[in-house]
């Protein structure tokens, strides 16, 4: 049995509907009162936008020569991340529309009006795309949020979930759950073939990040600086982490430790199974986003720098400056890594071994899209403010 030790305030507080959530402080230990028991079958891959480049069988090395392939122009491209399943690649528009695109040759395959404004960015799996939006309430101050899933083939929506707050950062999908935070304090586990709502936790703060599902579990990071693990299958909370930063960024999972990055400045790394701190490393501003890698943990932070630590002991192999600000996580391969710096007109590749500079990926235009990279199939796709964009080796 995990302990964890708190002084706050702990109470619960009445739905409003005649199923039971809980509300307390993310200071204390808390009992659960679940929706329903959730089984989810653990190991599933989940199908999140991709941070690794590499293919089975064959591999993409992102130091060799990658030529433009297709381009998708749009006035309305968005700063949330798209989502892939390797063959499609599925772009939320600032208008309100889900693009679906083929991955191969930018053929646009569907269109659909999502609902509203997106307020965080897809996810995908086998059978659904689901998307999340946001929308004005009846009196005008307040935000009421949507979930719907849509189908893969046609854009059609299969459900729709309407919720008192919009979901916020990005959905993650593993085994029969959708997992998602809200700008309320509600953490979220839905089913993902009916949006019935598997169980939900309510906290005092907010979320506006990325969840990671892994080992059985869903980590959370929260606007007040907590990061929270959650029984990925009843929503108990297991441990949790106070930095003193939001935490917006994904959160990598490797080797029993999980890692991740505060707007406080700091990486950290903390046990998998308790929490327990095992080390932290000061950056120059806001950590956006963190990679776990075979040979350490590559951070992208707002100081324009992007640093290379070991995964024992936070140790910097290497720091890198780019020309600009580093908004999202770079995509991975074994020999490089590539990076959208905002202001600038093209995409960095460095070498994984010591930071040097390897390629550039020329956009065309000056990147102002906090958009991550992302791969699918044999292409690299980035979003720029007027086109998404598909690179990939000469032929």
């Amino acid at each position: 049995m995990i302990s964890v030790a708190g002084t706050g305030h702990y109470s619960l507080r009445p739905h409003n509907s005649s199923k039971q959530t809980q509300k307390h402080s993310i200071q204390e230990m808390h009992w659960r009162i679940p929706r329903c028991v959730l089984s989810i079958v653990v190991g599933a891959v989940a199908l999140f936008p991709a941070v690794s480049a590499a293919k089975r069988g064959n591999e993409l090395f992102l130091s060799n020569p990658l030529t433009l392939r297709w381009q998708y122009t749009s006035d309305q491209t968005s700063n949330f991340t798209p989502a892939t399943d390797t063959t499609t690649v599925y772009v939320p528009l600032a208008d309100g529309t889900l693009v679906a695109l083929d991955a191969g040759d930018g053929r646009l395959r569907w269109k659909a009006e999502a609902g509203g404004d997106f307020s965080a960015a897809p996810a995908v799996d086998e059978r659904a795309v689901y998307v999340a939006t946001q929308y004005a309430g009846a009196d005008k101050n307040t935000m009421r949020g949507t979930l719907r899933a849509l189908s893969k083939d046609t854009g059609i929506t299969l459900w729709m979930r309407t919720l008192s707050a919009p979901l916020r950062g990005s959905l993650a999908v593993d085994g029969a759950g959708v997992f998602a935070g809200a700008a309320s304090g509600n953490s979220y586990a839905f089913d993902k073939l009916t949006g019935r709502t598997l169980w939900v936790n309510q906290y005092a703060d907010e979320f506006d990040g990325q969840p990671t599902v892994a080992g059985g579990r869903v980590y959370f990071g929260t606007v007040g600086g907590w990061l929270l693990a959650l029984d990925q299958s009843n929503g108990n909370l297991m441990w949790r982490y106070r930095t003193r930063g939001a935490i917006r960024g994904p959160i990598a999972v490797a080797n029993d430790s999980v890692f991740f990055g505060s707007a406080d400045g700091f990486v950290y790394a903390c046990r998998e199974l308790s929490g327990k701190h095992v080390w932290k490393h000061r950056t120059g501003a806001a950590v956006e986003a963190v990679v776990a890698l075979n040979g350490g943990v590559l951070a992208s932070s707002l100081d324009n720098y992007a640093y290379f630590l070991s995964r024992k002991k936070g140790a910097m192999l290497w720091r890198q400056l780019l020309p600009g600000r580093i908004p999202a996580r770079p995509v991975t391969a074994s020999d490089g890594a590539l990076f959208m710096p905002l202001s600038t007109d093209s995409a960095i590749v460095l070498s994984l071994k010591n930071g040097k500079p390897l390629n550039t990926l020329q956009l065309g235009e000056e990147n102002n899209s906090s958009a991550a990279p992302i791969v699918t199939s044999d292409r690299v796709v980035l979003t720029t403010a007027h086109a998404v964009m598909a690179f990939a080796a000469s032929r």
